[in-house]
Parts: structure tokens; C-alpha cells; sequence
């Protein structure tokens, strides 16, 4: 079983706004390095990032993301472009020296880096709109009025982090994607209309795509099996399950299969529970037309 626990703050894995370390100025330094060393490597290989991407099993922009340093690489795509590039362990060494994206709370990273090698991921949120479909407006505003109070810089540092996690929506077209959200998260005015329209918009467009279902959960529905909370449900590329959830500054990652299989059938049911996905856009056109 692999089981994380542990204290952090915010929804959705945003970090802590703590007082500024030393450490945190060498995040993006570090990230910037390993990526000008797998730049070097690859060109020295002779291969055009589209002509690497593939090799190593990833997409030409996350591969991107990880040369300009807005991504911290997975120790999957660290070993498999040591492979590919001949690299002399060098790829590997300059790895060990990463530290964590800033933005991330700590305890959500490992969840973070298993989202885009998901070739299936659903999400259950009854809080607020889940972070992958989260416009910048509508991120901003939760960001701006958290508690403890963050700093400008750091509002800008988790909203970069929330965007780019955003990114696999359209980055991976072949992971098949699947949210169901309470109406009462859709309808909590959160932010300013006009920012909650551009938000529902958002949502109706991302659902216009082949590999994207999102379903509401109605108020009509008393009781429902997802109760209990909020939950994410990961299928990697290799088919094996993980499950995560979160609370109040603490969040659980697991691939134990009892947990897991719990999970899904839980979310099985609540699939069939919720509106479909037609009834679902009309629903979101009404919300929106009561803004």
C-alpha cells in the first residue's frame, strides 16, 4: 500500500502561504538546471523535442514544460530519458537535486505528478469547482480570499501551479476524463458573476470534448454515495489504481485495492446517480442564466 498523510492548507493542493525559506528561491533554480541538462542531452542526441517526446512516452509539451522548469519530471520519464539519451547517469544525478514545485502543498505533490500519466481519472467534488476545471478568474478569487492571508507572490506562484496542472485537459485528448460536482458547488457564487459565467462557460466547453464527462449531482438527490466527501480516482498507463482525497489541510493518497476498489464503487454508483450529461449541460445553462 502506498498511503500519504499529512498537514497542509487550502483545497486542491495548494500550498501554505509560510513565511519565505531560503529553499523556496532554489525550487525553480533547481528545476531550471535539470532542464537545461535534458536540453543539452536531447540536442546532443540530435532530436527535436517531437522526436523525443515519443521515445520517452510523453507528450511534446510536457516535455516542454519540464526543459523550461514548470514541471517537476516523474522519476519514470527521469529514467526513461536517461535511457533514451545515453546520458552517463548524469540525468538521473542532476534528479536527485530537484525540490519540490513551488505552489504545491507538500503532501499533494505525489498526487500532482500522477495526473498527467492518468489514462484515467475521475473526479467527485462537492465543495467548489474541482481545480482542473478552474478558470484563472475563479482560481484567483479563491486564492485571494484564503485563510491565512497570502502574499501577492505567493497568489501568483499557486495560481501558475493551478494552470499548469490545468494543462492535461488538452495536453493528454486520449485520457479518458470523468467529474461529477454538486449543484451546490456550482451555484455558491463564490467570485463575481461575471467571473462565475466565464467559469460555467468554461465547464460547458470542456465538456463539449469527446474524452471529457462532467455530471451534476442535483439538490434533488437526498441521499447519494458520495457523502462522505470529496474524491479523486486515478488508472495509470501500466492499469494500476490509485485513490485520493482531502480535507482541511491534510489529503490521503493510496493504491491499496480494498480503499480503492471502495472508491469505485462508490463512484460507480453515484455516476449513475447523478444527471446525465445532457441533462447536466441544460442544468448548467439554467445556473448560468440566474447569474
Amino acid at each position: 500500500m502506498r498511503s500519504t498523510r499529512a498537514h497542509g492548507a487550502g483545497g486542491d493542493g495548494v500550498a501554505e502561504d509560510v513565511p519565505k525559506r531560503s529553499g523556496d528561491s532554489e525550487t525553480s533554480e533547481s528545476l531550471k538546471a535539470f532542464g537545461e541538462v535534458l536540453k543539452a542531452f536531447r540536442k546532443r542526441a540530435g532530436l527535436t523535442q517531437e522526436q523525443f517526446a515519443p521515445r520517452v512516452g510523453y507528450s511534446v509539451p510536457m516535455v516542454a514544460s519540464i526543459e523550461q522548469g514548470r514541471r517537476v519530471p516523474s522519476k519514470k520519464f527521469v529514467d526513461k530519458a536517461e535511457e533514451v539519451l545515453d546520458a552517463f547517469g548524469v540525468i538521473r544525478a542532476a534528479a536527485k537535486h530537484l525540490t519540490r514545485r513551488a505552489g504545491l502543498a507538500k503532501w499533494f505533490e505525489e498526487w500532482a505528478e500522477l495526473e498527467p500519466q492518468a489514462v484515467t481519472l475521475y473526479t467527485f467534488e462537492s465543495r467548489l469547482v474541482p481545480g482542473l476545471l478552474q478558470t484563472p478568474a475563479y482560481a484567483r478569487t479563491l486564492f485571494e480570499k484564503q485563510l491565512p492571508a497570502m502574499s501577492d507572490d505567493k497568489i501568483e506562484t499557486n495560481l501558475a501551479a493551478r494552470l499548469e496542472r490545468t494543462s492535461i485537459l488538452t495536453e493528454r485528448p486520449e485520457t479518458i476524463y470523468s467529474f461529477i460536482v454538486e449543484e451546490y458547488a456550482l451555484r455558491r457564487q463564490v467570485a463575481e458573476p461575471d467571473v462565475m459565467r466565464e467559469q460555467i462557460d468554461h465547464i460547458l466547453a470542456l465538456g463539449e470534448r469527446r474524452n471529457i464527462d462532467i455530471q451534476i449531482m442535483p439538490l434533488s438527490r437526498g441521499h447519494h454515495a458520495g457523502l462522505d466527501g470529496p474524491m479523486c480516482l486515478l488508472e495509470t498507463e501500466k492499469n494500476v489504481w490509485y485513490a485520493y482525497s482531502e480535507g482541511q489541510g491534510t489529503g490521503q493518497l493510496t493504491s491499496e485495492a480494498k480503499e480503492v476498489s471502495i472508491l469505485q464503487q462508490r463512484y460507480a454508483r453515484m455516476r449513475a446517480q447523478a444527471l446525465s450529461v445532457e441533462a447536466t449541460v441544460g442544468l448548467l445553462r439554467e445556473i448560468r442564466g440566474a447569474l
